[in-house]
């Protein structure tokens, strides 16, 4: 009897595994192609990405019969797009993964003291997150930025603060939830720190789930480092961005789509991507998730 039900469980889990690989595969074709190509711009971009050659302004693709040697066209001052994007790149990944990191080091420890220690700690950093969330996450970001200026280490600086809550929420939630149990309560009966059980055995313990959240999150400040280039509050012309270059041709849209589309449609394949992976590592590090072999 036992085995009869434990099959129909076993065949959806084994259809389900072609599909779980395939984000894997895609997810991980993508990403791992961006960051090549962003380590390697100097090698592989064709041109400097902030040299005006005005006599070449507004050139369509190669495949739209444009010049062969502007595989993508040029811009409103006959920048190759090409190599503009290619050294976009490195700014979005280095955005999004230092504003996460930011992030994680600044919610993290608040979010395991929180649920750890609980009490008064806990209520306040429950009320400050309360408050974190009330705001707009966007308009908190240009707020600041229209304040003190756009530059890339202020970007990455108010990106990581506005978006610590995250982390903290669910560090917060794995720290309360393991702080009672039987490995933590063995650990403080032996004279292990506070400090250390939370690092040994409660943060560990949360990785799974941070891991995930952190995919996501380097999605979103990719994301966002785009929406606050597009409004000017981003990384500074001439430095090529994505979001920046989208901004370049706005005022082209009708005349020379490529200028705007090229960015924006690299920054939809690339957040394709990291979703995919994240949802790739959210079920497998997931137990009640994994596949059966």
């Amino acid at each position: 009897m036992s085995a009869t039900t434990a099959l129909p469980a076993a065949v959806p889990a084994r259809r389900r595994r072609p599909r779980a690989q395939l984000r894997l595969y895609v997810g991980g074709a993508i990403v791992g192609t961006t960051i090549l190509l962003a380590l390697f711009a100097p090698l592989v971009a064709p041109y400097d990405p902030v040299v005006q050659e005005l006599t070449r302004r507004l050139l369509p693709p190669a495949f739209m019969g444009g010049a062969s040697d502007h595989l993508l066209g040029t811009d409103s001052l006959g920048r190759d797009t090409l190599s503009r994007l290619l050294y976009g790149a490195r700014i979005s990944l280095i955005v999004g993964l230092a504003a996460v990191f930011v992030q994680g080091g600044i919610g993290i420890p608040l979010g395991l003291l929180a649920g750890y220690r609980g009490k008064a700690w806990d209520m306040w950093l429950s009320r400050a997150m309360d408050i974190q969330l009330a705001l707009p996450v966007l308009v908190l970001a240009i707020a600041i930025l229209g304040i003190l200026g756009p530059s890339l280490e202020k970007l990455i600086l108010v990106l990581g603060i506005t978006g610590w809550v995250v982390y903290a929420r669910i560090a917060r939630a794995a720290s309360l939830a393991l702080r009672e149990t039987d490995l933590v309560t063995a650990a403080r009966a032996i004279g292990a720190r506070d400090i250390r059980v939370m690092a040994r055995h409660v943060f560990p313990n949360s990785v799974t789930a941070l891991s995930v959240v952190g995919t996501q999150q380097v999605a979103a400040m990719i994301l966002a480092e785009a929406a606050l280039s597009y409004l000017g509050l981003g990384v500074p012309s001439p430095t090529p961005s994505w979001g920046g270059m989208v901004v370049d041709g706005r005022n082209y849209i009708a005349s020379a789509w490529w200028i705007s589309t090229v960015p924006g449609v690299t920054i939809m394949f690339v957040v394709l991507g990291i979703n995919l992976l994240g949802d790739w590592i959210a079920d497998n590090m997931n137990p009640l998730m994994r596949r059966v072999s």
